[in-house]
């Protein structure tokens, strides 16, 4: 069995991600949509530089955010999903992602061309597969 390019890209994207290193914007088009779909703060942002203002707000309400694929899943052609586990604390309460139900979330990638060109981030996990009409397992 052979894995696709879209999902080899994904899980290359996550090997940089999960050593600390999200320097590389290699992988995503250059008008990527970003969509932050739920949590604390839902919002999105188009483009490398609103991806990456995005990205930072969103990260500096945490302490020591770390978030791992646990599981790829290729829905179709264009859109590979990963089920993800974070840890982290925020910034303000001090309470840990786990604590306020934030530590099991899913990122829908759809991909065209070897490049992501949208990326929606879900905290809660049911919401991204009630959103794709998927069931857990």
């Amino acid at each position: 069995m052979t894995t696709s390019a879209n999902l080899d890209l994904v899980r290359s994207i996550y090997a940089d991600w999960e050593r600390g290193d999200r320097s590389s914007v290699e992988w995503a088009h250059p008008e990527i949509e970003l969509v932050i779909a739920d949590g604390p703060s839902p919002a999105s942002a188009t483009g490398l530089a609103g991806m990456a203002e995005a990205a930072r707000d969103f990260v500096s309400a945490f302490e020591d955010l770390r978030t791992k694929a646990e599981e790829y899943r290729e829905l179709d052609h264009d859109r590979v999903l990963v089920m993800t586990t974070s840890s982290g604390r925020g910034k303000t309460t001090g309470l840990g992602v786990r604590q306020i139900g934030l530590a099991h979330g899913a990122n829908l990638f759809h991909l065209c061309d070897n490049r992501v060109t949208r990326l929606v981030l879900y905290w809660d996990r049911d919401h991204a597969l009630a959103d794709l009409g998927l069931e857990d397992g």
